[in-house]
């Protein structure tokens, strides 16, 4: 096991003009509704890798959709990624649609089937977005996810989960994604799921993290205290990072919240820790471990952690197994 300290360091390159298109509408037979995205994408290149980014729950109606979390998403495409957005079935957007629709509240199986579902149809996504035909490589892709997006993207990862309708263990996993960010993830369950909400959510301390065996970066902030789960405190969200198997690498924020910055949205409300020298420094991280998982060979995440080290401000600290 390794550890560095964290500042900020740049992914290199130079950032493209970003083009973004959305909805992309894709019929899925017992869906309740269409499965809608947002493609994000450089507005030039080839070989594009794919990152398909799964939104948290949150206040807002809008931020929990194919339309949040675009600090991230538009950092991503500029630095020369695919940045793939559906609208979950848990988002505010269909409240008013889906409420007494099988799965609900939590809809913990369809979120993972809504990335099944774009990887099948991938090629049709592509053909979709004007100008972007031909330009995606689909044998590199990753999945990203924040909050309950976390819990959903660690299903796709390999974590295990406990039907609560059967009590059978279920395995999503999706051997064609190849590495994972998981950001402010929920943790374990058991005798530690003791919040307020730990009943009206029971699904999020039913996975089990041991069998999630692809490579993810683990982002958690140090003030992150989810009190409303958990009285762990903050270590909590690192429990992915801790119960998996490697390859896994954590990245602990200093003085960052659930928002961690405010990844959700611009200038957004409820982000109670916003700082965008953080969420820029996290969106460098993450594009430099993501490359690196991508491309094998290339040291773009080793040289930034290296650059992490310097500086006498660190904003968080990296370690891996």
């Amino acid at each position: 096991m390794s550890a560095s300290t964290a500042t900020s360091a740049d992914a290199p390159g130079t950032p493209a003009p970003v083009l973004s298109f959305s909805p992309v509408v894709l019929s899925v037979p017992g869906r309740p509704v269409d499965l809608q995205v947002r493609v994000s994408v450089p507005a030039t290149g080839t070989g594009l890798p794919a990152i398909l980014l799964s939104h948290g729950h949150g206040p807002s109606n809008n931020l929990s959709s194919l339309n949040g979390y675009a600090p991230l998403a538009n950092f991503w495409a500029a630095h020369g990624f695919a940045v793939v957005q559906p609208t979950h079935l848990t988002s505010r957007t269909l409240s008013h649609l889906v409420a007494d629709a099988p799965g609900a509240p939590d809809f913990w199986r369809s979120r993972a089937e809504d990335m099944t579902h774009i990887l099948d149809r991938l090629d049709v996504i592509e053909n979709a977005v004007p100008q972007l035909a031909g330009r995606i490589d689909h044998t590199k892709v990753a999945l990203a996810g924040h909050s309950l997006g976390a819990f959903t993207a660690a299903l796709l990862l390999g974590a295990g989960l406990n039907d609560p309708d059967t009590g059978n263990v279920v395995h999503l996993v999706d051997p064609r994604i190849k590495a994972g960010v998981l950001l402010a993830s929920p943790g374990r369950g058991g005798e530690a799921l003791n919040g307020p909400m730990a009943e009206q959510w029971p699904i999020i301390g039913a996975v089990d993290f041991s069998t999630m065996t692809a490579p993810t970066l683990v982002v958690a902030g140090d003030k992150d205290d989810s009190r409303h789960f958990t009285d762990m405190g903050p270590k909590w969200h690192a429990d992915p990072y801790t119960l998996a198997p490697g390859p896994k690498t954590l990245l602990t924020l200093f003085d960052a919240e659930h928002g961690l910055g405010g990844i959700a949205g611009y200038d957004a409300a409820e982000t109670t820790d916003e700082n965008p020298e953080r969420v820029a420094t996290l969106a460098r991280l993450t594009v430099a471990y993501l490359r690196t998982q991508l491309h094998p060979g290339t040291h773009t995440w080793q040289t930034a952690c290296e650059e992490l080290t310097t500086g006498i401000d660190p904003v968080g600290q990296v370690e891996s197994k």
